[in-house]
């Protein structure tokens, strides 16, 4: 062998053990923190023996004697399952992001600095409960005490972000309460579009392309009666929160609930649905729990990783459940300031000292950034994040006000009826959202829990003076003068974020609604049988017919008879719109061409009267520029409808028939010649995707991210996988759960989420639900002794310490 051959080997063997450790490496990472859920464990501060049983699914049915033992052993569960993301969450809620992801989320930071939600979670810990107070105790306590078990074997982001996780406080799992929400405020985007396009436009043209209330008439409660530097904040605060949704953690927006009554169900008795609609991120959203203190209360359903209490689900004796309210709970003031004393400003004539606060960060760089917070009584000074032409800018938000979403969760995990369901749902001010009811004895309703501002003078979407008492708000609107509805005659209730109260009733809601699309067809579908079981519910879960794809496409086709000299292809894709049932299903083409058309559609009306900059930022507002194109639809004459850059004057007709074109055209280009390539199921996928999987490295090395899987449905139907339409047609966001509750027999209960109830990629319940969850599956949602011990698959034992 020649000194070269030898040393070829030698960098071989070397390059090999290189490789050989290099894997050793990243499996001990991937794999160091998966739990042993078979392994007995003894805690300080137990009582009692707690029993844990994991299912298939690796879900925890956790049976304790106490309420402390039972929350000590739900904290110890689910940091064995979501650690890093409870850590994630928690230092979101206190702008501490920047400290592992480096500088570039500094303005995140100060924004959620800004916010003061750790300061409020305080208020709340201090005016709760004993009770409240020592389960949260306890959680902490038991989070604490597993990861001091880990002794260093962290799950793999720790180690590749460098950084080691805080012990849990009990104030923590406030604070998430808090950033709920800060995160479910709408809608900033909205509203600087619509300042943007009324100030190149005017009032008239804007006014056509957001929401049209007097068109919007079905409503939630049906029988309830009861300036330019505003732009700019607006902006600051848009791109300050657009980090986050990178992270997987600005996931609050839409949903779907809707409850039969026993009159109406199959069962003769109440039949529940609710599907929220978040972002489609992993680790998930939810956490599925099963939690029971022998003899006093059983409850299971969906928890917020570092939050110990069932958020939506069923105990015993109620089921509920939520959707967004869309309220406008956010107002800016200008304030009056003396340059000679910038902490100072003025009220009803005098001067008063602002609230000062000098904040530090450091940033994963090693870097300190320094900022001084300003506040008012109206709240903080927004225009300290960046110089605002000299104007001091203050935002007020219901979130700052006193409310106890953490004192109403818990008391829900207990309710037995309505009373005291109404009771529990009484503080629940700053999370906005339709809580829906059922209970074992028949009853059904529905209960708006919002933080509304009682506004004295303004309308919310401007910026109105500080310096006097005009425009303060007269707090919120007291709970007994919310909207809502109990064992209505029509025998269901429903909601899908759509407006919630008509012109007539007593107390308006200020919000920007979703179309009504979605509650519509859910409305049409309960309204088609006179009873209807658990299968017609499951059919309403899938349910892929777009109400909007049904008023437009006949729209279509009239515009389109008559189409001179057709191509093969544009004949194809007519015949496929002319057949189609409004369905979008995955192995359909029509849905394809139907959304292309209306992209390229939209794009003709918008684009030569925003520009290009504006139209960006117009199609960016969710749900809003569908409100403008059925507008148009509804008034073909509209000004909106001439392209003012070219000649002769465009009509209808004329636009929809160079939309169809140039979107078979891209069609084409993009998918293939044939149209039978251009099945919906090809062009429309999500991703899993797990905040550091954009690492292509890292992704690979531990399997982060999943997917794309392909799905039918749009952001339009009951079933929702929405694409943003500056990305078509990858889906981001779609039911972030979909459960199914049978007062009748809780045994009966079906379930799923998209991800799996573990957020360690290596773990198997990772992503073990997702084959379920796209094919429209769930799996049993086991309520009593029996039926949760025929599907034991891991026992684990608590044992207090000797």
């Amino acid at each position: 062998m020649t000194r070269m051959q030898k040393s070829l080997v030698i960098v071989g063997v070397v390059l090999f053990l290189v490789l050989i450790f290099a894997f050793l490496y990243v499996h001990r990472l991937a794999t160091q923190a998966l739990p042993d859920y078979t392994e007995d464990v003894h805690l300080q501060h137990l009582h009692y023996p707690v029993t844990i049983k994991r299912d298939s699914y690796g879900i925890p049915h956790i049976l304790a004697k106490t309420e402390p033992d039972l929350y000590r052993a739900t904290g110890f569960c689910m940091a064995q399952d979501r650690l890093w993301q409870m850590d994630l969450i928690r230092r979101a809620t206190q702008g501490r992001l920047s400290e592992i992801f480096g500088k570039d989320l500094v303005n995140s930071d100060w924004l959620l600095r800004a916010l003061q939600i750790p300061q409020k979670s305080h208020r709340v810990w201090e005016a709760s409960d004993e009770s409240v107070r020592t389960n949260l105790a306890a959680f902490a306590d038991g989070v604490n005490q597993y990861l001091q078990s880990l002794e260093g074997r962290l799950p793999p982001e720790f180690a590749i972000l460098g950084y080691e996780p805080e012990p849990w406080e009990p104030e923590h799992c406030i604070n998430l309460i808090g950033y709920m929400a800060w995160d479910l405020t709408m809608p900033w985007n909205a509203e600087i579009a619509l300042y943007k396009i009324t100030r190149k436009l005017g009032p008239e043209m804007a006014g056509q392309l957001f929401p049209d209330l007097e068109h919007q008439t079905s409503v939630v409660y049906e029988d309830f009666a009861a300036g330019d530097s505003e732009l700019r904040v607006r902006d600051l605060l848009l791109s300050a929160a657009e980090p986050l949704e990178e992270l997987g953690i600005t996931v609050f927006d839409g949903s779907n609930n809707w409850v039969i009554s026993g009159d109406k169900s199959t069962t003769g008795k109440p039949i529940f649905a609710n599907d929220m609609h978040l972002g489609l991120f992993i680790p998930g959203i939810w956490y599925q729990i099963y939690q029971s203190v022998e003899g006093q209360y059983t409850v299971t359903g969906l928890a917020l990783p570092g939050q110990p209490f069932v958020v939506a689900g069923h105990n015993d004796h109620i089921a509920w459940g939520m959707t967004n309210v869309m309220v406008d709970d956010m107002d800016f003031f200008r304030e009056k300031t003396d340059a000679q004393h910038p902490d100072q400003y003025e009220y009803l004539g005098k001067w008063k000292p602002m609230d000062i606060r000098r904040e530090k960060i450091r940033t994963k760089e090693g870097e300190t950034v320094e900022k001084i917070l300003r506040f008012t009584h109206h709240g903080p000074v927004i225009s300290d994040f960046k110089h605002l032409s000299d104007e001091v800018l203050t935002m007020q938000w219901t979130g700052n006000l006193f409310s106890n979403e953490v004192r109403s969760v818990y008391l829900l995990n207990k309710a037995r009826n309505w009373d005291q369901f109404k009771d529990a749902v009484s503080t629940f001010n700053s999370v906005s959202q339709n809580i829906a009811y059922a209970d074992i004895m028949g009853n059904i309703g529905i209960y708006c829990c919002a933080g509304v501002p009682v506004r004295k003078k303004g309308d919310g979407y401007h910026i109105v003076p500080g310096w006097t008492d005009e425009y303060e708000w007269d707090g919120i609107v007291p709970f007994d003068q919310l909207p809502h509805s109990f064992n209505p005659e029509k025998g269901y209730v429903s909601s899908a974020n759509n407006r919630s109260v008509s012109p007539e009733a007593s107390v308006q809601i200020p919000q920007w609604p979703a179309p009504n699309y979605r509650i519509d067809r859910i409305r049409e579908m309960l309204n088609a049988k006179d009873k209807l079981g658990i299968e017609d519910i499951e059919a309403m879960h899938r349910d892929h017919l777009s109400l909007l794809a049904r008023d437009f496409t006949p729209d279509f086709l009239s515009a389109l008879d008559g189409l001179s000299d057709p191509t093969t292809q544009e004949s194809k894709a007519l015949e496929a719109l002319r057949t189609w049932d409004y369905r979008y299903e995955p192995d359909q083409i029509a849905p394809s061409i139907f959304e292309q058309t209306y992209l390229e559609l939209m794009q003709n009306l918008f684009l030569d009267e925003m520009g290009d900059d504006l139209y960006a930022e117009y199609i960016k507002v969710g749900y809003i520029p569908r409100f403008g194109m059925d507008y148009i639809r509804r008034h073909p004459d509209s000004p909106w409808v001439d392209n003012r850059d070219t000649e002769p004057h465009e009509t209808w007709t004329d636009q929809v028939r160079a939309a169809f074109r140039s979107g078979v055209k891209r069609l084409a280009e993009q998918y293939g010649p044939d149209p039978d390539q251009w099945q919906w199921g090809n062009l429309h996928h999500f991703v899993l995707n797990h905040p550091m999987g954009k690492v292509a490295v890292l992704d690979k090395l531990f399997h982060l991210n999943r997917g794309p899987y392909s799905v039918g449905g749009t952001s339009h139907t009951v079933s929702p996988f929405r694409y943003r339409y500056t990305s078509p047609f990858d889906s981001d966001y779609g039911s972030s759960h979909r459960h199914i509750y049978s007062t009748a027999n809780w045994d009966d209960s079906k379930t799923v989420i998209p991800t799996g109830e573990s957020g360690i990629p290596a773990s198997p319940f990772y992503c073990n639900q997702t084959d379920l969850y796209i094919a429209y599956r769930y799996h049993d949602d086991p309520f009593s002794f029996r039926r949760v011990d025929e599907n034991v698959l891991y026992t684990q034992q608590l044992l207090p310490m000797k």
